[in-house]
């Protein structure tokens, strides 16, 4: 039986968030997750923006973290070295109905004490963004709305926590607790039990189902599916900023946004399930992501579309961000309700269940050793010529370019199969460097990456997997 001080269930962003908070006190950490890699389920297939919740319920826990986390997030991202850029948002009202709700989306804004809120006139912003709807009437202007790569993020927290001395075990599902005198003592996986601590639940989508292990699942998670397109980096009509629609009580609407690394980002539906693997991408979901978007920006042009994706957000019933304690059960902790600002709110999650652990007994002695900074693999494509000459003499893995797309080349793979988290299945690569997420989506590179994991893992070929264990992309050797 494996021992440790604290479990966390879950290796999302905000799980791993957590782990790596919990690497600034002397205690043992342990991530848990049923998936093969970190970056949990919507932590992997969201909208990629920081938020700095100027439209969130004022007076929340949701508002009060969301507020708080977002102006981490410049030091976090260059600590961490993740891609990271305030472009901003605007939010235009093309209707007189939608332009007579900015005074009150102002408001919402000053009471979640987001203050740089600025109004625009309908000129103003046609001047900030040409593409934009001729008949904007007026909007709001939010300027620390921001994009991040959401998969690095996840991924370096989980690096950092790591090299801080948190452990992970992944392909592991909890299948129960055990229970003594008010108090968890063992987490049961598929790999073996835990002898804990302390638990924390961050199991995204399924918190309800863990929750329900120790008897406090008083609430339900109904996924709600939301999908998106990818446009090509030539698409004919960009945007620079984040443009949001006016949003309603069940979604923040269909936005039309930059990527970090330069595609055009469109979407997501809100469509409520019962399923959490429903995850497929329909004609009917996809067609009202047009139709919206066109409002906001007519000259759209989804036939530049390389890819869609589908990501599922964690709808709680009752809504609500919940991080619970318990009279009863003296040393768990239960997330529940992070939703679509849970990328954003994990920054200062990490901080404040962190807290909250410290406040029900857990150990407070600081860990002199911490190091905030990880660095992420080399990017060669953003380096200079000679920058690149200089690591093809350290290395000629570095000259063999793999992915012509985004110009990945085979030393950073290489580099990947090897990190403290390290890259087992094809899309692993893919999150980590983006190889296949270019206009071929993988046509060219595919095969190469299949070779290179193989060769470094010390595996036969058709043992790769696409993501999950089974998911194999070979048969076999047809010669």
């Amino acid at each position: 039986m494996q021992k440790t001080d604290v479990v966390v269930i879950g290796a999302g962003a905000v799980g791993c968030a957590i782990a790596r908070e919990l690497t600034k006190y002397q205690v043992q950490v342990l991530v848990v997750d049923k998936k093969e890699d970190v970056g949990g389920d919507a932590s992997k297939s969201n909208s990629a923006i920081i938020h700095t919740g100027y439209d969130a319920k004022p007076g929340t826990l949701e508002s009060e973290l969301v507020v708080a986390a977002n102006p981490m997030y410049d030091k976090l991202a260059k600590d961490l070295d993740v891609p990271f850029s305030r472009i901003g948002a605007i939010l235009p009202a093309i209707t007189e109905e939608q332009f007579e709700q900015l005074p009150a989306l102002k408001e919402k804004a000053f009471r979640n004490r987001v203050y740089d809120v600025e109004y625009l006139t309908g000129e103003e912003l046609l001047g900030m963004e040409p593409n934009l709807n001729p008949e904007v009437k007026a909007g709001l202007y939010i300027p620390r709305e921001s994009i991040i790569d959401p998969f690095l993020l996840t991924i370096a927290y989980a690096e950092n926590a790591q090299q801080n001395g948190a452990s992970f075990l992944l392909g592991a599902e909890v299948t129960g607790m055990t229970c003594e005198e008010g108090k968890v003592t063992v987490v049961k996986t598929t790999a073996g039990d835990i002898a804990c601590k302390w638990v924390v639940n961050a199991a995204g989508l399924h918190c309800d189902e863990i929750a329900a292990m120790v008897g406090k699942a008083d609430y339900t998670v109904n996924p709600r599916k939301g999908q998106f397109y990818i446009l090509d980096k030539n698409t004919s009509c960009k945007v620079q900023h984040i443009v949001l629609p006016i949003p309603t009580k069940q979604t923040k609407g269909k936005l039309m946004c930059p990527t970090i690394h330069g595609n055009m980002l469109v979407g997501p539906t809100a469509e409520d399930l019962t399923d959490k693997e429903e995850k497929s991408t329909t004609a009917e979901g996809l067609a009202s992501v047009a139709a919206d978007v066109k409002r906001l920006v007519p000259n759209v042009n989804l036939r530049d579309s390389i890819t869609q994706y589908c990501g599922l957000r964690a709808n709680r019933n009752p809504e609500g961000l919940h991080v619970d304690t318990y009279d009863d059960l003296k040393n768990y902790v239960n997330l529940s309700g992070v939703r679509s600002t849970g990328l954003t709110a994990s920054a200062s999650l990490g901080k404040y269940v962190a807290q909250t652990l410290l406040s029900i007994g857990m150990p407070c002695a600081f860990n002199p050793h911490f190091n905030p900074i990880r660095k992420g693999i080399v990017r060669f494509h953003e380096l200079t010529r000679a920058q690149q000459d200089e690591l093809i003499a350290q290395n000629p893995l570095y000259g063999r370019v793999i992915c012509r797309c985004e110009t990945i080349t085979e030393g950073e793979i290489v580099d990947a199969i090897h990190r403290p988290i390290p890259a087992r299945s094809v899309d692993a690569i893919k999150r980590r460097l983006r190889a296949g997420m270019g206009r071929c989506q993988g046509g060219f590179c595919g095969p190469k990456v299949l070779e290179i994991l193989a060769r470094e893992l010390g595996v036969p070929t058709e043992t790769i997997n696409k993501n999950e264990p089974g998911s194999y992309m070979i048969a076999g050797k047809v010669r």
